[in-house]
């Protein structure tokens, strides 16, 4: 009894995983895409048109498990330090939920980041997006950072090959 409905609960839910995003949750997608897009860019000045240099980014560190700390860094400051940053770095995410309401949206799941083509660590990030006048910005992001061997339990996707 309790095997079939579980199944009926998962073959209900199933639809509404596989629909397609609405119009507004594409945009968001579009500009996660983008954000990803810039990190990877040889470009180091890309990043900027895809962020708010007023929003903050939070850095929830599981990396030493017995030591957890959460570091709050202004993206004015990232970006400074992203300038001059010449490690090659790529980072993908699983959009397993995009919300959107007006001119705010959020964009969460699970994600790898990768320099110099080696997995440095992974987790869950949590983009806050805005639209402005000239499309939807990154405003906020907080990310867990955990071990690269803690990346499938997390259900991170795997790097690519490029």
């Amino acid at each position: 009894m309790k095997s079939s409905l579980a199944l009926a609960v998962l073959l209900a839910a199933a639809p509404l995983a596989a629909q397609a995003p609405t119009p507004e949750q594409a945009e968001a997608i579009a500009a996660a895409d983008a954000f990803f897009a810039a990190l990877r860019s040889d470009d180091k000045t890309a990043l900027a048109e895809q962020m708010l240099p007023e929003g903050m980014i939070f850095v929830h560190s599981r990396m030493q498990p017995d030591r957890p700390r959460v570091d709050a860094v202004p993206v004015a400051k990232h970006l400074e330090r992203w300038v001059t940053s010449t490690r090659k770095v790529d980072e993908v995410m699983r959009y397993d939920k995009v919300l959107v309401d007006g001119d705010m949206a959020q964009v969460w799941g699970p994600y790898r980041f990768i320099a110099e083509g080696k997995t440095m660590h992974c987790g869950i990030n949590a983009l806050s997006l805005v639209r402005t006048e000239s499309g939807w910005k990154v405003a906020n992001t907080s990310f867990t950072m955990e071990p690269p061997e803690r990346c499938a339990a997390l259900g991170a996707p795997e790097a690519p090959q490029r």
